[in-house]
């Protein structure tokens, strides 16, 4: 039997900040966007890894309202969890995402005790995105 991962979601209050900080800082590609009353969902995916989508939604989008506040109030605590990405050049990762506008630097470059170097960034939405260094 063979696994695989598909798509991952990320809940998103602003699809085109979202859009342009997984695409301009991240240099991921627009897949497909879908529009169903009144929300959006935006597909990217890594050019090495085009199979692999990351689905970006609001976070009312295809959920009841109650649901959707509820949602949206741990968004807006930064309480989602995160998204982990495995990078070539962690160093020119982490400077294009320095001198990106918008982007809230969580943490520089750091050799961590479990044995990775990586960074930590908040997405528009406030979402962690940690990325390390690929082996």
């Amino acid at each position: 039997m063979s696994i695989s991962i598909s798509a991952v979601h990320v809940i998103v209050d602003d699809p085109d900040a979202a859009v342009a900080f997984y695409r301009d800082v991240l240099g991921m590609s627009v897949t497909s966007e879908v529009e169903n009353e009144g929300f959006r969902w935006v597909t990217l995916s890594p050019p090495s890894q085009p199979g692999i989508q990351l689905v970006l939604s609001h976070p009312r989008a295809g959920r009841s309202e109650q649901d959707g506040e509820a949602i949206a109030a741990l968004l807006a605590k930064g309480e989602l969890g995160s998204v982990n990405l495995r990078a070539g050049d962690l160093d020119a990762v982490f400077e294009r995402a320095a001198s990106a506008d918008g982007v809230e630097i969580v943490q520089e470059p750091t050799d961590q005790f479990w044995g990775v170097r990586d960074i930590a960034l908040r997405d528009p939405a406030g979402n962690l995105v940690r990325i390390e260094q690929a082996a």
